[in-house]
């Protein structure tokens, strides 16, 4: 499932997807970018070419990516998040469900960006094998739908506590339409005390 723009809401929708072994569908928040590999199946099950560097960066941008991080969440309705880190370590995240299904979300935080302030959410599944590229510049997170869901996601920087910074993700300013699982009570103690986007320093510029 896409959620789909609703009227005045300020959560952005996805455009069709272009065709090959990988469909990649850039949204209306520039830079963000779904990316669903084909399944080729058979009576044994299937094969899917999950990451290919030459398509991704024909399709998305040339990136290296230098970690790779899982996150498991073992109740429904858990939260994680907003979170993004700052330059020298901001991060581009590549981010796919392998166990379960999420919630997952970004918000433009680029100061000057035509669509600053505006989030997508896009359902990803171990099911559905969609992607979700969100690239510096962007605060991410997201909330499980199924117990025990496996998040995987590789990242084009090193994780810095010093650069690791976040945003409240219940800010009303954000207009993320959290599904009604979603449950307060799974916040870290850190994320319970993310600041509002009024109140967020201006941590990236919008470059074109």
């Amino acid at each position: 499932m896409l959620l789909a723009p609703v009227p005045g809401s300020r959560q952005a929708a996805i455009r069709p997807v272009s065709e090959g072994i990988m469909h990649f569908s850039p949204a209306i928040l520039s830079g963000i970018t779904l990316i669903k590999p084909r399944r080729h199946g058979d009576a044994r099950g299937y094969f899917a070419e999950t990451f290919r560097a030459d398509r991704f960066t024909d399709e998305v941008g040339r990136y290296e990516f230098v970690q790779e991080n899982e996150s498991l969440s073992a109740q429904v309705g858990t939260i994680r998040g907003l979170h993004f880190q700052t330059d020298p370590f901001a991060q581009g995240k590549l981010v796919r469900c392998v166990q379960g299904a999420l919630l997952d979300v970004a918000v433009d935080i680029r100061v000057g960006s035509p669509t600053f302030g505006q989030s997508i959410a896009v359902e990803l599944s171990a099911e559905n094998a969609r992607q979700l590229w969100v690239p510096r510049g962007f605060a991410h997170g997201f909330c499980t739908l199924r117990p025990n869901t496996l998040l995987s996601y590789k990242v084009t920087a090193y994780y810095s506590a010093e650069h690791d910074k976040g945003l409240a993700w219940n800010d009303p300013a954000i207009g993320v339409e959290w599904p009604d699982c979603a449950d307060p009570e799974t916040l870290s103690a850190k994320d319970r005390i993310q600041p509002r986007l009024a109140d967020l320093p201006a941590c990236f510029a919008y470059e074109g």
